[in-house]
């Protein structure tokens, strides 16, 4: 029996993706998180921007009976999924306190009356103890936590009011929660599973890599010359680009504006209403780039930016892997490009050191520190950041600055050895600076109160400069034989990799230190390699738009880029044809089918 109604739960899971959001196929770890939902297991789920997150709590929510609640931390990623069901014909709503009373009213009633299947809420409203009384009522059938970073003190963006989500274990204890990010290491993961009281879950932790995105980083010498410099081979694409700080916002945008440049700013001095108007008009194509501070980002799904431009260096890897994933979430190629200055991390490293000392500062000091690695990395940098996640990966991506422009390699075995041996005899319990100390055989209280002065790998590395082995030990970690332990204070810990280079059973090649990184200007990828009619293409975007005006949504609810390629290149004039493509559902079909196959139509008879 059991297996039966499995294979019913994955038939209604099948029809529902295809009917209704219009993809033919699951994605890699979708179909195992969904049916594990339907079944009314907890589930964790880490997958990658772009990587189909939504679709694993949105389906459960659609084949099982009742309402799903959905814990989003921001009301413009709230309105952006809204919109986005609304368009396949899902019935969904969001709460939130901008809104009327008259208008929740209204959705309380529908709730009550069983017609909303999705409700998005701020975890706020989780506080208030009259909303959890009546969501009792409301039969709810699952409860999905979005950013589920944002719970962990452990995570880059840890938001105090995320706490309270843990009291829905204790109202709610048979109800499936399912938690989504991401950005989440090991350690955090943990302490998501830890804080939600997840019970016996299932845990999907999908690959973090973007191979769409290319992660090229150059040296910072005349940045607005730079930038200018760069934007000339982007036109009629989309970007953002980040800045440290509100005054270098506005200077840029200026600046940009008075080339004749589409561009809006984005910080959070700005007022709401212009906020809300500057994202307003890039999630509808009538702003070509932004130019903000970390503030802009969380709530765009805005899936054709081509383009993320660093500024300035973030904090952290979690934060550069989140700004850099809003880049090419259609999964065509796309670009994050950094400009980098060593004196920036001392400037972090300042404004660190002014803040209280204790766990925070501890966190945020070996959050930076990975962060400038990266920065300073010899070996590809998608292997930094895939390591950094712990998914534990050597072969190179040959989609990065280092993989297309690589530094000289030598025979790195030894070298490794004599780090690795250093990590393992002091009892990996001890930090870069110290692994380092005991190296180059430095003669400090420290090392000898602990007896490591005694230790056959004291000073086995003093023929070499203090940078040198810092090199080596951050290649280590880049390529995953070496992990940082951030919950002991950054300890260097050994990975069973490091195994085979300690018994000289693989060969490692290292790169040659380069104190001072050079860099050649990568070719930016074009839009796709796929063989599609670039005419056609052209009007069905602009068709795109003027539905989307019409609608008054933005242009990707309508089809996003990747969809409106794949009817360049298929051409399909009948329904079924349509019902063919990538994201065409039945209802989009109904609501917006005709004009396309109209227009496809025309474009064949006037070639």
């Amino acid at each position: 029996m059991a297996t039966v109604l499995e294979a019913d739960r994955e038939a209604d899971a099948i029809q529902v993706l295809q009917e209704t959001f219009g993809y033919q196929q699951f994605r890699p770890g979708q179909d195992g998180i969904i049916q594990a939902a339907i079944s009314g297991q907890d589930c964790l789920v880490v997958m990658p921007t772009g990587g189909g997150k939504s679709l694993c709590y949105q389906i459960p929510a659609l084949v099982r009976n009742g309402l799903t609640l959905v814990v989003s931390p921001l009301i413009s990623l709230m309105k952006d999924q809204v919109d986005q069901l609304r368009a396949n014909g899902v019935s969904a709503e969001s709460l939130n306190s901008s809104q009327p009373r008259e208008t929740q009213q209204q959705i309380y009633q529908a709730c009550r009356e069983g017609k909303i299947k999705l409700l998005y809420v701020a975890p706020e409203r989780l506080m208030m103890e009259s909303f959890l009384d009546t969501l009792s009522s409301w039969h709810p059938a699952l409860i999905a936590v979005d950013e589920a970073h944002c719970i962990s003190q452990w995570g880059h963006d840890f938001r105090p009011e995320y706490g309270v989500i843990g009291r829905l274990r204790e109202r709610f204890p048979s109800l499936p929660i399912m938690a989504l990010t991401a950005t989440a290491d090991s350690t955090t993961r943990q302490d998501i599973l830890q804080r939600l009281q997840l019970h016996e879950p299932f845990i999907q932790v999908s690959s973090f890599d973007r191979p769409n995105i290319r992660y090229t980083l150059v040296d910072k010498y005349k940045p607005t010359d730079q930038l200018l410099t760069y934007l000339r081979d982007q036109r009629g694409k989309c970007g953002i680009i980040y800045c440290n700080s509100r005054a270098k916002v506005e200077d840029i945008t200026a600046r940009l504006q008075s080339r004749g440049w589409s561009v809006g700013a984005y910080h959070a001095g700005l007022e709401a209403g212009e906020r809300a108007r500057v994202q307003e008009a890039f999630q509808r194509d009538d702003l070509q780039i932004v130019v903000a501070t970390v503030a802009f980002g969380m709530g765009i799904n805005k899936p054709n930016v081509r383009f993320v431009f660093h500024l300035d260096i973030p904090r952290n890897i979690e934060s550069y892997y989140q700004e850099t994933g809003r880049a090419g979430r259609d999964g065509l190629p796309a670009e994050a490009m950094m400009l980098y200055d060593p004196a920036d991390m001392g400037w972090l490293r300042r404004c660190l050191d002014e803040k209280s000392p204790g766990l925070s500062q501890d966190i945020e000091r070996h959050k930076l520190n990975a962060m400038g690695a990266f920065a300073e990395a010899q070996t590809c940098r998608r292997l930094v950041l895939l390591n950094y996640f712990g998914e534990n990966r050597q072969a190179a991506c040959g989609n990065c600055d280092i993989c297309l422009d690589p530094p000289r390699r030598y025979d790195g075995l030894v070298d490794a050895q004599k780090a690795l041996s250093t990590i393992y005899r002091v009892g990996q319990r001890f930090g870069m600076g110290y692994i380092v100390e005991v190296l180059r055989g430095a003669a400090n209280q420290r090392i000898k109160e602990f007896g490591h002065d005694k230790l056959p790998v004291y000073a086995i590395g003093r023929d070499q400069s203090h940078e040198h082995w810092v090199n080596v030990l951050r290649q280590l970690i880049h390529l995953g034989l070496v992990t940082q332990n951030i919950s002991q204070h950054s300890a260097l810990q050994l990975t069973e990799s490091a195994r085979p280079v300690l018994r000289s059973e693989s060969p490692l090649q290292l790169a040659v230190p380069r104190i001072i990184v050079t860099k050649t200007r990568p070719v930016m990828s074009r839009l796709s390699g796929s063989h599609y009619d670039k005419k056609l293409f052209a009007k069905l975007r602009k068709l795109r738009k003027a539905i989307a005006d019409e609608e008054n949504i933005p242009p990707y609810v309508v089809f996003n880029d990747a969809t409106l390629i794949e009817l360049s290149e298929i051409q399909p004039i009948s329904p079924s044809e349509m019902l063919g493509i990538n994201g065409i559902g039945q209802r989009k079909l109904e609501r917006f089918g005709r004009p396309f196959m109209q227009l496809i139509k025309q474009h064949l008879d006037d070639e």
